[in-house]
């Protein structure tokens, strides 16, 4: 397969699928762009079999050759280039072009695997260390691809600025989470809290107040996050700013009212999104 129709099937599936990351992703010149949409495309496949149908031991499995493909292309990234699969080519030129942290990738292989074990979490901390897996090092991997004035202290941010961004997809996602994978992500001590049952079954003003706690929670990951948007060039600043600026208005609105998301999933129409992606690119905000 060709290196430009892997791409291209990379940002196809990127565009298709990636409803809030695209209108940032969509902002960087084409090279970046092409990189993104490999990263994402392969994030997605991972995150596919987590939430897919496979019984649990296949999901496993599943994993398990994902990882032994991506170490395969830490070895020899040249090797997967004569691979009939689109996201394999593209992420084998994409980590080769832009020095990508592969390593990175196969935390997120097993941050996925602590969904598929059904792991929960006891305390913030603990938390922490799963959203730092899955998000985390997809912005980690994302620097690579923008560049950034200070490496260190970049990865730092953008660990961080995955926190709230993960937080933000738990509390929106908290009734289908449970309900179609029994995954309860709020730590143990904070439900115990707020005399919420591990079954997510409560008081609805005992349920508001717990959201409303851990919608506060997020802001502070942001509030930590967000100075990374000073460290990236004008375009990588813009693409950051909209994807972290759509993610916030989703939590403006649960702040406004905790349990919007145990009536619906909260999401933002197309005109708010594109209302966002215009403000990053003049301003470089969110």
């Amino acid at each position: 397969m060709r290196v430009d129709e892997a791409y291209k099937a990379c940002e196809k599936i990127t565009a298709s699928q990636a409803k809030n990351f695209y209108y940032g992703i969509k902002l960087l010149p084409p090279p970046k762009r092409q990189a993104m949409s490999a990263l994402y495309a392969l994030a997605r496949r991972i995150d596919d079999v987590g939430d897919g149908p496979l019984p649990q031991a296949a999901k496993f499995e599943a994993l398990d050759a994902v990882r032994g493909e991506v170490t395969a292309l830490r070895a020899d990234p040249s090797s997967a280039l004569a691979s009939q699969d689109p996201v394999l080519v593209a992420m084998a030129d994409a980590s080769r072009r832009w020095g990508i942290p592969l390593d990175a990738v196969e935390d997120l292989v097993d941050g996925c695997k602590m969904d598929v074990a059904g792991t929960a979490y006891d305390n913030i901390d603990d938390l922490v260390v799963y959203c730092r897996k899955v998000a985390g090092t997809v912005g980690r991997c994302s620097l690579a691809i923008y560049g950034n004035r200070q490496p260190g202290r970049a990865e730092i941010l953008a660990d961080d600025l995955g926190v709230a961004l993960q937080l933000t997809n738990i509390l929106r996602d908290i009734v289908e989470d449970y309900r179609d994978m029994g995954r309860v992500y709020l730590p143990r001590e904070d439900l115990a809290r707020f005399s919420v049952g591990e079954d997510l079954q409560g008081q609805q003003d005992d349920l508001a107040a717990l959201i409303s706690f851990e919608a506060g929670r997020a802001c502070e990951w942001y509030d930590r996050g967000l100075p990374l948007l000073e460290l990236l060039d004008r375009r990588s600043r813009a693409c950051t700013a909209a994807m972290a600026g759509i993610y916030r208005k989703l939590l403006e609105r649960i702040l406004r009212d905790p349990t919007l998301v145990l009536r619906t999933r909260v999401s933002l129409g197309t005109a708010d999104k594109s209302i966002v992606a215009a403000r990053a690119v003049l301003t470089g905000s969110v």
